[in-house]
């Protein structure tokens, strides 16, 4: 048996040690982004869905929306929304070309859809 015993000296500990804190770093910081992506997306997601609900009201309302630009406020999800509806007409005479634009009043979520309707 020589002097020296088998195992890992103290440089190599400190090594593996900071590569693993500098993986570890890493981990938490991917994870702080994901956790700030996700609620990007759920807030756009909600913002889709508000301006979802504005269409299908126009679209089903029994009198055509008037032509020009109007706006409101919405709350959906216990946040308040800001809305522009823009109803023009389309290259066909007979369909309206109805653009909505929904904005969070706390963020820059903000959503557009476009649909058509029969002009009445």
């Amino acid at each position: 048996m020589s002097g020296r015993e088998d195992g890992f000296t103290l440089i190599e500990m400190l090594v593996a040690l900071a590569v693993f804190s500098l993986a570890a770093l890493a981990l938490l910081r991917l994870e702080g982004a994901t956790v700030a992506s996700t609620a990007r997306l759920q807030d756009q997601a909600m913002a889709q869905i508000v301006a979802r609900n504005l269409a299908v009201e126009a679209l089903t309302d029994p009198v055509p929306p008037a032509f020009g630009r109007s706006g409101g406020r919405e709350v959906n999800g216990s946040r308040g929304w800001n809305w522009t509806r823009t109803v023009a007409r389309s290259p066909e005479p007979r369909i309206q070309q109805i653009r909505i634009e929904v904005q969070s009043q706390l963020g820059p979520e903000r959503a557009r859809l476009t649909v058509f309707r029969r002009a009445g």
